[in-house]
């Protein structure tokens, strides 16, 4: 990795690390996205040891200051999700843009890591997949059993079988070998039962 590589990570979290709300992992407290980050980069090296620096770049910076945008300030309902959704994207995208610009990158990194950020071409481009894959590990890994606790279990279902259709056979495969808790386990093999499996 370069210098400017590390810089940006470095900024990429000073940004993070001004989250007002917080996160509990390990028995340690951090600002919440900035532990995001840091779990993604951590998937990353695990299901893409290989990852370019583009993609790097990306996946540390997926939530980049995503508290300024709270999903409370649009509609509810799948409408007012989709567009909060794609308006987060593209913040994300630009402040990648700025931070990574004002350390000197070359245009082309700083195009790159914009479209993998707004998983341009989902499915088409193997590493927006890959990124999309870690995206969804992380979720179940991490965040999955406290926010299947929210909601009614046929909502949950619906969730991780959409879920599960956006991620690569080898995503699936990465997701089935997660150790996670009973009941969450349980909702998993619910959503995968032989004969109602989701499309890949």
């Amino acid at each position: 990795m370069t210098d400017n590589f590390e810089a940006a990570i470095a900024a990429f979290d000073a940004e993070n690390a001004k989250d007002p709300n917080r996160a509990t992992f390990g028995g340690n407290d951090y600002p919440k996205e900035l532990l995001y980050a840091q779990q993604m980069s951590r998937w990353l090296d695990r299901f893409v040891p290989g990852a370019s620096e583009a993609l790097r770049l990306a996946a540390r910076c997926q939530h980049i200051r995503r508290w300024e945008i709270p999903r409370a300030t649009y509609p509810q309902g799948r409408e007012g999700y989709l567009r909060w959704r794609t308006d987060l994207r593209n913040f994300h995208a630009r402040i990648a843009g700025e931070i990574l610009s004002g350390l000197g990158s070359d245009e082309g990194t700083v195009r790159r890591v914009q479209s993998l950020v707004k998983k341009e071409r989902l499915k088409q481009d193997p590493e927006v997949q890959q990124l999309e894959d870690v995206v969804c590990l992380v979720f179940l890994e991490n965040y999955f059993d406290a926010f299947s606790q929210q909601h009614d279990e046929a909502k949950i279902v619906d969730i991780l079988r959409k879920t599960w259709r956006k991620m690569s056979p080898a995503g699936q495969k990465a997701a089935l070998g997660l150790n996670l808790p009973e009941r969450a386990r349980a909702l998993v093999d619910r959503a995968l039962k032989p004969g109602d499996e989701p499309r890949k």
